[in-house]
């Protein structure tokens, strides 16, 4: 059986397949030389998207429903007009435009609902599409929240949405991961939303701040798909997990050479288990000892694994993003892409990894094509 990788980089889009030789390669280029921020395949129809970074014509969607062969581009999300004479600051007291700068997230809607897409943007706005792309609208409960003037920006200069789960048993049950914002929760399909992010904690912020779930720096955020009420989030501080759909939070302590990352996957089957890339802290932002390494639980964080066969054991810059690491849906083959161009797969959960290439521009995001 034939399978596919999408993976998105700062110079283009590559393809890359695997089939009856057990080896990957790379079976077709698109977009050479522009950057490739995220990505998404839709397995209820065949659909791949992604979206464009042009230096010159700005942010692009393009769609392919064709497996990639060829592609169209599509309608960008676009934020309505500012009310003239209304100005707003965030957290930090930088003024907000109203004006799309990243693209941060893609995710389907449910089986049942075909053609409805959600897109998290810089700065902090949700939108959806229901004609899979052709048209998009800014949830604007969400927008128009008071509490989203306090978000501000992480590594990027505005707040962002990250990450979007949706519950694969109720599709009007939604959460998305702000970027600094929190964890927010909708059960109607985004017309109302509260914050969840209620236990974690932001040591960059002055002591009576700390547990504000407005201001939580979530870098990502993870869905169990078979068991949805297990979550996973690699904070700025560190790891944190609910069993329990985000009702409560438990913060793990302890995991391997550090709880600092960005990217985070979670067995699609089996909640307890999720993988983590551990760094340095803030400023500096390379493994820990110059050893890449990749962590593992199967036993909902109350221990960790090691795991480093195949990857570099010194002398290591890489770092992965929050959206550079993918699991497939057996859950047994993982895929990870670094800001140095690195990029390996492993077929047993990461007890062994290998080498797929050295010589890619840096990688932004990477999907399995289910």
């Amino acid at each position: 059986m034939t399978q596919r990788l999408l993976v998105g980089t700062r110079k283009g889009l590559f393809i890359l397949e695997r089939g009856s030789g057990n080896t990957w390669r790379t079976c077709a280029t698109h977009f050479l030389g522009v950057p490739i921020e995220m990505l998404l395949d839709d397995p209820r129809d065949g659909s791949l998207y992604v979206t464009l970074a042009h230096e010159q014509f700005g942010l692009k969607m393009h769609a392919s429903r064709d497996g990639g062969e060829t592609w169209q581009e599509i309608a960008t999300p676009e934020y309505p007009q500012q009310a003239e004479g209304v100005e707003e600051v965030d957290g930090f007291g930088k003024p907000i435009e109203w004006k799309l700068r990243n693209i941060w997230s893609l995710e389907t809607g449910s089986a049942n609902q075909p053609g409805l897409l959600w897109c998290g943007t810089l700065p902090g706005g949700l939108f959806r599409s229901q004609d899979s792309g052709a048209s998009w609208e800014l949830n604007r409960p969400l927008w128009d929240d008071p509490a989203r003037t306090e978000w501000f920006g992480g590594g990027a200069d505005y707040p962002g949405i990250h990450s979007i789960c949706v519950d694969p048993r109720d599709h009007g049950t939604i959460r998305v991961a702000v970027s600094c914002g929190g964890i927010w929760l909708t059960t109607d399909a985004g017309q109302t939303w509260c914050n969840q992010a209620v236990g974690w904690r932001a040591e960059y912020m002055p002591p009576d701040r700390s547990d504000d779930p407005n201001i939580q720096d979530g870098h990502r955020m993870a869905q169990c798909a078979a068991e949805p009420d297990k979550m996973w989030v690699q904070h700025h501080n560190g790891i944190f997990r609910t069993t329990d759909g985000g009702a409560s939070w438990h913060e793990i302590l302890q995991a391997g050479p550090s709880t600092f990352g960005f990217a985070v996957v979670v067995h699609p089957t089996h909640g307890d288990t999720a993988w983590f890339v551990p760094g340095v802290k803030d400023e500096c932002r390379i493994p820990v000892d110059g050893r890449l390494v990749v962590t593992r639980t199967r036993d909902g964080g109350q221990s960790f694994e090691t795991l480093g066969n195949g990857l570099p054991a010194a002398d290591a810059y890489d770092i992965v993003y929050r959206h550079a690491m993918d699991i497939d849906p057996s859950g047994d083959a993982l895929a990870m892409g670094s800001t140095t161009g690195n990029f390996w797969t492993s077929d047993d959960q990461g007890d062994h990894w290998q080498s797929v290439s050295s010589n890619l521009p840096p990688v932004y995001c990477v999907r399995f094509v289910r």
